[in-house]
């Protein structure tokens, strides 16, 4: 017989893992270009767009030039006055009559502008202003942001995995350690004595004799010779092949002679990887509580490291602006001096969001469950009693 040459261990186990990785590492790498296809696109359009001076600019200039002029003149009568038209005036004011469109818009300002849009915080402090520009963001926005839902809900199948197991883990250890401190030594060394008497017991059982076979086969001996023998040799022969014989591995023997096989069974396993897209999320079942705390300790974490580079923020500020971007509100109250160095923490908003997605989802479970228990006890409560009248 041909010798079948079997592939290496270690290469199949590398090819294993890289197509369990690809589908996860495909839609990471489809968000990343993306993000700076739209960053190039963005930074071309509203950044070299020609900024002419509207009629609004003319009125602000005028009526600025009016009110200084009449406060210099007056400087002590109607102060009040004064102030409230320069307030109403500076009301009116918009950013870009006095900001380069080039400054705004550069790349890493773009790839920032991109993230906020796909992500869905929308912080308001930069947005589009031409037509081309705002048609091209809710396009952008169009397919970006199912997208980013399918990165989190990808991503939350590997935290759902890591959380449950290192929770079941930990609830383990708990047991293990409560059962030790409840067993007292009288109740341990019974237990042990009869673990010691049950292993004692135990019988390995081996490949049987041919003497042993001819023994236990109480039928054979009824039949003639002729069919004795045929029927004691295929018993032989099925015990040999039973306990000697080694496990023939078929799937190597058809990869290795049938390479098409080999690739249709990847593509498969492939496509089965794409099709269990949130699977674990559905099955996560920690507490809510746990998950509230995890997100506290990851805001403080991020915001111990924020003030390092956006030296306006302190610790609070920087844990309202995580938190405001981490669930997606975006109100734009704190801006950032330095959006650059936040694009390289982009890491942590998609983690970080995924996390609170998934107390979210916990949250969404619990209260249904609530609602159902509110439902079913009101519905008993409103249920009829069964009068019992007398025979």
């Amino acid at each position: 017989m041909a010798s079948t040459s079997q592939p290496p261990r270690g290469k199949g186990t590398c090819k294993k893992i890289f197509w369990a990785v690809f589908p996860h590492a495909c839609f990471i790498l489809s968000l990343v270009i993306y993000a700076f296809l739209g960053a190039l696109m963005f930074s071309h359009i509203e950044g070299n767009r020609k900024v002419n001076l509207s009629e609004e600019y003319r009125n602000f200039l005028q009526s600025l030039w009016y009110i200084s002029r009449n406060l210099s003149d007056n400087m002590t009568e109607n102060e009040e006055l004064f102030k409230e038209k320069i307030h109403a005036l500076l009301s009116t004011v918009e950013r870009d009559w006095f900001v380069n469109p080039k400054d705004i818009w550069t790349f890493f300002g773009s790839l920032f502008f991109c993230c906020t849009v796909f992500t869905t915080v929308g912080y308001g402090n930069t947005y589009p202003v031409t037509r081309a520009g705002k048609y091209l963001c809710m396009l952008y926005a169009l397919f970006g942001i199912p997208l980013m839902f399918l990165v989190l809900t990808d991503m939350g199948d590997i935290l759902a995995t890591v959380l449950s197991k290192s929770y079941n883990e930990f609830r383990k250890l708990q047991s293990k350690i409560l059962a030790s401190k409840f067993c007292s030594g009288s109740t341990c060394s019974k237990g042990d004595e009869l673990k010691s008497r049950g292993q004692s017991k135990v019988v390995i059982s081996e490949p049987m004799t041919i003497m042993e076979v001819l023994k236990s086969q109480t039928g054979v001996k009824r039949k003639p010779t002729k069919c004795r023998n045929v029927e004691i040799f295929e018993m032989l022969i099925a015990r040999e092949n039973e306990y000697t014989k080694p496990a023939r591995n078929k799937s190597i023997e058809r990869w290795s002679s049938c390479p098409e096989l080999a690739r249709e069974k990847t593509v498969s396993r492939v496509i089965e990887n794409f099709d269990k897209i949130g699977k674990e999320l559905e099955k996560l079942d920690v507490p809510i509580v746990l998950m509230v705390l995890v997100i506290f300790v990851y805001i403080s974490c991020a915001a111990a490291i924020l003030p390092n580079w956006e030296t306006r923020l302190d610790f609070q500020e920087a844990f309202y602006f995580c938190f405001i971007t981490l669930t997606t509100i975006g109100f734009g109250d704190t801006q950032l001096e330095h959006p650059k160095f936040f694009l390289f923490f982009s890491l942590y908003i998609i983690i970080g969001m995924e996390i609170v997605f998934i107390a979210f989802k916990l949250g969404q479970d619990r209260l249904i469950g609530l609602y159902k228990k509110v439902i079913s006890f009101c519905g008993e409560k409103k249920m009829p009693s069964k009068k019992v009248y007398p025979k």
